[in-house]
């Protein structure tokens, strides 16, 4: 998660990941990176491993995936191509699947 919380901040600022954009906006940059550095703070408090870090961290990973699925409606995030498309929705669906993961083991921490 710490990873890919610094790649979204990458992407926030450049607006240009691997070939998948952003609107150059400012908008989209404090979004993108605002995104990215709760992600990033999310993998940081699982490495805590105590219940109230991985609460901290699903209500991270939670605001991300509605903060992704609103900078598409925002239009930061275009839908202009398949490959932007697929990267969009696999990006989102993995911050959602650390999030269904967090929250089934949320009870293996102390």
């Amino acid at each position: 998660m710490i990873i890919f919380g610094i790649a979204e901040i990458h992407t926030g600022f450049s607006h240009n990941f691997f070939g998948v954009t952003t609107e150059p906006t400012v908008a989209s940059t404090y979004a993108g990176a605002a995104l990215g550095l709760l992600y990033a703070l999310a993998g940081g408090l699982c490495l805590v491993r105590k219940r109230w870090s991985i609460w901290a961290a699903i209500t991270s990973l939670t605001v991300v995936v509605i903060g992704r699925i609103a900078m598409v409606v925002l239009g930061y995030f275009p839908i202009t191509t398949a490959k932007q498309t697929f990267s969009i929705v696999a990006g989102t669906a993995i911050a959602a699947l650390f999030t269904l993961y967090l929250w089934w083991r949320r009870k293996s921490c102390d």
